[in-house]
């Protein structure tokens, strides 16, 4: 079963849900589940260990538990339920009691995940109208174990998944193709001074508005291409509990640190105030205004100024970009001789940033501060009709705070409009 059957299969169970469910709607119930299913597939092997050994350690601390438990199941996370997708429908009259068991029988970390998704009420509605053993059915048909499915082709089916869910949202809203993503990593590592292929080396990654973690997924997929004993750290914070939900899901299931996937607005409630990063790749929302927020921002600019992050200036309110822009430039590291080679960004955006304001605005003098200070490298202008739901023209920024000497001063421009097939 390939990328778009597994697509095509999940659709088919949330179009079980037809009548009870409008179909904007559909993702309440079948994202947290694709999750949990995943969950299932990946613990399935050693729960009758973790079970045997949850009999001995009953009356233990819970850190003992933590410890010894995850140990036996091999991953990061385990579930000590009776419970799983492989006997929940032997009992089809308590299955809704039965599958609330199961879920409260995953380790807090697990647990604290599928909360996100606020699926316990979704439970009671699917049993009440008799879908539930149905679709729970037809999800143990599926084998979503990383063995079958990869992480990179599981970020695909979630935001092959969520398009659809949202056929109905903002064009700024949409998720970074993959083939831009590419692009932005290759770009984001294009400089001959930084090289990934050293055995050892270990480097951060960040991303402001990171949806359900793709940009990073694709990254540390280059440098494992380039360098598998290297490492490349990723942290992230998304606004929206359920993609949060999914890409903290998707680090647990690697093995890699969850808890550098954090949840909150970027803009005003910075969850790495203190931290800088060697690269950052980013998709923030563009022409969406931040008038939720005008007070934060306002305050933290007349207040802070290049002390915080919004020194440079203040964009128009019916548009952001600029603002998660210089977010991400106060996340650069110096310059300094342990690290000689400063920060790189890639991030992509419409054309507002570059075109919006007249002289002395607020977007002409954030791009004064960039350019004077020269901090752009480059900027790619892809073809249009790239992102679903718009046409517009979006493009690439690559910026550096050291760029290598035959660069300096320059800008270079890239016209790749007519590149696509």
């Amino acid at each position: 079963m390939n990328f778009q059957d597994k697509v095509s299969f999940i659709w088919s169970i949330a179009e079980v849900l037809r009548g009870e469910y409008k179909p904007e709607n559909y993702g309440e119930v079948i994202l947290p589940l694709v999750v949990i299913r995943r969950f299932d597939c990946v613990l399935e092997k050693t729960k009758p260990e973790v079970l045997e050994q949850y009999k001995i350690l009953q009356n233990k601390p819970e850190g003992v538990q933590t410890a010894l438990l995850t140990k036996t199941s091999k991953e990061d996370f385990y579930n000590i339920s009776n419970y799983g997708f492989n006997n929940l429908l032997s009992d089809p009259d308590n299955i809704a009691d039965n599958f609330k068991d199961y879920l409260n029988g995953f380790s807090k970390n697990a647990n604290e995940i599928i909360q996100y998704f606020n699926f316990d009420s979704e439970i009671d509605k699917l049993d009440r109208n008799d879908l539930l053993y149905e679709v729970l059915k037809r999800f143990s048909e599926i084998d979503l174990h990383p063995n079958t499915v990869s992480n990179i082709e599981m970020g695909y089916i979630f935001e092959e998944l969520i398009r659809r869910f949202s056929e109905n949202a903002e064009a700024g809203d949409h998720y970074t193709p993959r083939e831009v993503i590419r692009l932005m990593v290759h770009l984001l590592f294009n400089d001959d001074r930084i090289d990934i292929a050293t055995e050892g080396i270990t480097k951060t990654l960040y991303d402001c508005a990171a949806g359900t973690g793709g940009m990073g997924s694709v990254a540390n997929e280059y440098m494992k291409s380039h360098n598998n004993l290297g490492e490349l750290i990723f942290h992230a914070q998304e606004v929206n509990e359920e993609s949060y939900a999914i890409a903290k899901s998707d680090l647990l299931l690697k093995k890699e640190d969850a808890n550098n996937i954090r949840l909150g607005n970027t803009l005003t409630n910075d969850k790495f105030k203190t931290d800088t990063f060697d690269f950052m790749i980013s998709n923030p929302p563009y022409g969406v205004d931040w008038k939720k927020v005008e007070k934060a921002v306002k305050d933290e600019h007349n207040d802070l100024g290049f002390n915080g992050r919004f020194g440079a200036g203040l964009p128009r309110t019916s548009d952001g970009q600029l603002l998660f822009l210089q977010h991400l430039v106060s996340k650069m590291k110096p310059v300094t001789e342990e690290n000689p080679y400063g920060s790189r960004i890639a991030i992509i955006m419409n054309g507002s940033p570059l075109f919006t304001g007249d002289a002395g605005s607020g977007e002409s003098e954030i791009r004064r501060y960039l350019f004077e200070n020269d901090l752009v490298e480059g900027l790619v202008a892809l073809p249009n009709d790239l992102f679903y739901n718009t046409g517009i023209s979006t493009y690439i920024w690559i910026l550096t705070n050291n760029k290598e000497t035959h660069r300096r001063g320059k800008v270079t421009l890239v016209n790749a409009v007519d590149f696509s097939r």
